[in-house]
């Protein structure tokens, strides 16, 4: 059972351990191994070295050990990333880690992986404070307002999409809202939006689709207000909540109405791959081979999930950390990631991880002065060019190729 996020945006954490519930008991939670626990590796079988100085060959471009940071706890979302660690892997249980041969395509690339979690694992800190912080971070998920509230401090730059519209849902119990299809007409009665970060409140208040007497940043990351008060609408994710709900909360188990956020002006990209301002001139070959690597990563993950989805679940029971992550929801990840297009090609020039330049306006022009309102930035004088680069995208990647 896994549980919403606590954070919408800012790269705050998204989810919260689960908490002791008096009002709504739940299920305990499960795992296995100690928090010192060091879990050994396999053998890499059958995984071909790739071809010598070849688009796969990372070796002699690329650092020896390629370490991903996340923004949260393992789940389907960051698929892309924990995809390219090999059967080899070991697991440190104790600082959260996981590295394995960089396994792409099918090749071995020569160079190891590590994927590091976020959120409760480094003490909520930003990933781009992270990766000022330790310089063997090269690619960080960073959400575009993360990005931008972190830019005077520990700018960065975004090389790829992953996802490319954001999964984050406001959701509402439809027989308390009369079927309510959209935020806009389940928020009609004045009932208040529960959330804990009030980036996406402020975004839907200014565009009347709430009053700010509605916004309460109260939630505290678990079901238990929800289910026992279905007037709110609160806060979400359409890759997990939907499922979890009705699935794995027995004390609900039916249904929930929502809607994306991305429908309604959240146009973040999140968790998007971004290196240190500083360090993309100086890692610019391997950028060149490994941001292409990470597009068809992508892909390929969503077309065969399931290795890489029991790897997630396993890396959470290793952990414990308090975060449940169950089958069931990563396989319903990858099926709205795809049926909800949360995981599409760019619009703009069908190439799948591209950024879009209209977009980048549009997300500057949105989040940086409510971003300066809620005092994170002092200025929304910010040019769009600074926070992105396609040069590494390779055109010829695309979901549909």
């Amino acid at each position: 059972m896994s549980f919403s996020r606590s954070r919408m945006s800012l790269s705050r954490p998204r989810r919260l351990a689960l908490a002791a519930l008096t009002v709504v008991p739940l299920v305990a939670l499960t795992g296995c191994g100690g928090a010192d626990e060091q879990a050994g590796g396999t053998t890499q079988l059958d995984v071909p070295a790739a071809e010598a100085d070849g688009p796969l060959d990372l070796a002699g471009v690329c650092p020896a050990t390629v370490v991903m940071q996340q923004d949260w706890q393992p789940e389907a979302e960051h698929g892309s990333m924990y995809s390219l660690v090999g059967s080899d892997h070991t697991v440190d249980a104790e600082a959260k880690s996981v590295t394995g041969s960089l396994v792409a395509q099918g090749f071995d690339t020569g160079v190891d992986v590590e994927v590091r979690p976020g959120g409760p694992n480094v003490n909520f800190q930003p990933v781009p404070s992270l990766m000022y912080l330790d310089e063997s971070i090269l690619l960080g998920a960073v959400t575009s307002d993360a990005q931008i509230a972190g830019l005077a401090d520990n700018p960065v730059v975004t090389v790829a999409s992953q996802l490319t519209n954001s999964p984050q849902i406001v959701m509402w119990d439809p027989e308390s809202h009369d079927g309510a299809a959209t935020i806009e007409e389940a928020a009609a009665a004045g009932d208040p939006i529960v959330s804990s970060g009030d980036v996406f409140p402020q975004l839907l208040a200014s565009q009347g689709i709430i009053d700010d007497s509605q916004i309460d940043l109260s939630y505290e990351g678990t079901p238990q207000r929800f289910v026992s008060d279905p007037s709110i609408l609160q806060q979400g994710f359409a890759t997990a909540e939907p499922y979890i709900y009705e699935n794995e909360i027995p004390q609900w188990g039916k249904p929930i109405g929502y809607q994306l956020l991305a429908d309604v002006g959240y146009s973040v990209y999140p968790e998007a791959l971004a290196v240190r301002a500083d360090k993309v001139e100086e890692n610019a070959d391997c950028l060149a081979k490994l941001v292409p690597i990470m597009q068809q990563a992508q892909i390929d993950y969503l077309e065969d999930p399931q290795a890489t989805n029991e790897l997630i679940v396993d890396l959470v029971d290793q952990y414990q950390t308090g975060w449940t992550y169950s089958l069931g929801v990563a396989d319903y990840s990858v099926q709205a990631q795809k049926d909800l297009d949360i995981v599409s090609d760019d619009p703009a020039s069908g190439v799948f991880g591209r950024l879009d330049p209209e977009r980048m306006t549009e997300i500057v022009d949105t989040f940086a002065p409510i971003l300066v309102d809620a005092g994170q930035i002092e200025s929304a004088d910010i040019d769009p060019e600074s926070l992105y680069t396609n040069e590494f995208i390779d055109d010829a990647i695309s979901m549909g190729s």
